[in-house]
C-alpha cells in the first residue's frame, strides 16, 4: 500500500517540466502548441499541473478542429459554402439559398458526416419535394450539387453522391398566360387613377421586370426625343424591408434601351409633371418603395378581384371563418366606391409576359424580342415564342395541309 507522500510523488512524475517566463513581474510556466491553422500558440499557467491541463485541453480542441475540417458534417459544410457564396451573390439571393438549404438539406442530412452521405440518402431527402413545385425541386437539386461538387474539389470526398442526380421532379407550375386585349383594357380601366396604374402601364408597354420598374429614375426616361425610350441601368432590391437601388442588374443582357409607345409616353409625361421625386414609382415622400409598400400598392389590384375572399367574424363569442365570392360589377359592402371588376388572375410578372407575347404576336423576330426583354438566354424567349407560335391551330392548318398535300402526278 502506497503512502500519501508516495502517491503525490508518483503523480508529480507524470507532470512534465515546463519552461518559465516573466509576465508583468510574475513568473509563469509556459509551453507552446501548434493550432489547427499551423500557428504556434503560447500557453501560460502559475503551476505545472495547471499548465498540463491547459495543454491537454488545447490539444484536444486542435485535434477536434482538424478532424472536423477533414470530416465536416453536412450542416457545417453548408454553412461554409454559404459563406464562400456571400462574396458572389446578392444578400437577397443568399437569404434565399440559406432558407432553402436549412429547410430541405440541413434538416434531413445536417447531422451526417459529408463523407457518409450516399446517393440513397440524397434521394430519400428529395422525396418530400415531389409534392412541391418543380422550381423548388430544381433549386434544391442545384444547391445539393453545388455543395457536394465543392466538397469534392476540396478533396473532402472520394465519391460524390450527387453524380447522376436527376433535376426533374416536383409538380409542374401553373402555366402563365398572357392577358388578352380585353383583360388589359379592363385592368387599366379598373386601376386608372390608383397607385398601381403607372407601374402596370410601364410593365405592359415596356416589359420591365418589377425590380427594374421600382429602381427606374427619371434620368433614364427620355420622353423629349424623336424616339422616346427607357434606359435600364438600375435595379431595386429589398434588404430588411428597406429599398436598395443598385447598378447591378439581373444579367448583362438586362442593360438595354427600350423604345416606348405613345400611350406610355403620354402616361409618363403626365406623371412627371405631378411629381418632384427622382423615381418614376415612389412613395409619398419621393423615395423608392419598400417591399411592404409595394405589396400594399399591388393590393389595390387584388382587392378588386372577383376571386373568393376570406374574412373572420365573431359569432356567439367564437371566431368564424367566412367566405364570400363577389360577382363582377358588385360593390364592396364597407366601401361602395370599390367595385369588383377583375375576373381573371394577374401578377406583376404576368404583365411582362404579356408584353413579350404581344411582340411575338406582332411578328417581331425572337432575337429582337430577346434584347427588348433582357433575356440572357434565348431559350427563355423561344419557349414563349413556341407557346405563341404553336398554340394557334387555325394559323398552322395551311402549313400542315401544304406539308402533306399529295404531289402532282401521284
Amino acid at each position: 500500500m502506497l503512502f500519501r507522500s508516495e502517491i503525490m510523488a508518483k503523480k508529480q512524475e507524470n507532470v512534465p517540466w515546463y519552461g518559465t517566463a516573466m509576465r508583468r513581474g510574475i513568473q509563469y510556466y509556459r509551453t507552446r502548441i501548434t493550432d489547427a491553422d499551423g500557428k504556434r500558440v503560447d500557453l501560460y499557467a502559475e503551476t505545472c499541473e495547471e499548465l498540463q491541463l491547459k495543454e491537454m485541453e488545447a490539444r484536444r480542441q486542435v485535434e477536434e478542429a482538424v478532424f472536423r475540417r477533414k470530416h465536416p458534417t453536412v450542416a457545417e459544410y453548408c454553412e461554409k459554402w454559404l459563406l464562400m457564396q456571400s462574396a458572389k451573390v446578392s444578400s437577397g439571393t443568399l437569404r434565399g439559398y440559406t432558407q432553402t438549404m436549412n429547410n430541405y438539406i440541413v434538416k434531413p442530412l445536417g447531422d451526417m458526416y459529408l463523407e457518409d452521405v450516399t446517393a440513397d440518402d440524397i434521394r430519400l431527402a428529395m422525396i418530400p419535394l415531389a409534392s412541391k413545385s418543380a422550381g423548388l425541386y430544381s433549386k434544391v437539386n442545384m444547391l445539393l450539387k453545388c455543395v457536394f461538387y465543392s466538397a469534392e474539389r476540396s478533396q473532402l470526398l472520394e465519391y460524390n453522391p450527387c453524380e447522376g442526380l436527376s433535376a426533374k421532379g416536383g409538380k409542374t407550375g401553373k402555366k402563365i398566360n398572357a392577358l388578352t386585349d380585353e383583360q388589359v383594357k379592363l385592368l387599366l380601366d379598373t386601376v386608372r387613377g390608383l397607385p398601381p396604374y403607372t407601374f402596370i402601364m410601364i410593365a405592359l408597354y415596356s416589359g420591365l421586370r418589377r425590380e427594374e420598374i421600382l429602381g427606374l429614375q427619371w434620368a433614364c426616361v427620355f420622353l423629349d426625343v424623336p424616339t422616346p425610350y427607357i434606359s435600364v441601368r438600375r435595379a431595386w432590391r429589398s434588404e430588411n424591408n428597406r429599398p436598395v437601388i443598385s447598378t447591378t442588374l439581373k444579367t448583362k443582357a438586362a442593360r438595354r434601351d427600350i423604345p416606348i409607345p405613345k400611350c406610355l409616353t403620354d402616361c409618363l409625361r403626365e406623371v412627371k409633371e405631378k411629381t418632384e421625386s427622382e423615381y418614376v414609382v415612389a412613395d409619398r415622400n419621393g423615395n423608392p418603395l419598400s417591399s411592404s409598400q409595394f405589396q400594399r400598392v399591388w393590393k389595390y389590384v387584388t382587392v378588386r378581384s372577383t376571386k373568393p375572399h376570406n374574412y373572420y367574424k365573431y359569432v356567439n363569442g367564437q371566431c368564424v371563418k367566412c367566405t364570400v365570392t363577389p360577382t363582377p360589377g358588385s360593390h364592396q359592402k364597407n366601401n361602395p366606391k370599390l367595385v369588383y371588376a377583375i375576373d381573371f388572375d394577374v401578377t406583376p410578372h404576368q404583365l411582362r409576359h404579356t408584353y413579350i407575347t404581344n411582340l411575338l404576336y406582332a411578328g417581331i423576330d425572337p432575337k429582337t424580342v430577346q434584347y427588348l426583354a433582357g433575356h440572357e438566354n434565348s431559350k427563355t424567349t423561344m419557349d414563349i415564342y413556341a407557346q405563341v407560335k404553336y398554340n394557334k391551330p387555325e394559323e398552322l392548318l395551311s402549313v400542315v395541309n401544304a406539308a402533306f398535300a399529295p404531289s402532282v402526278g401521284v
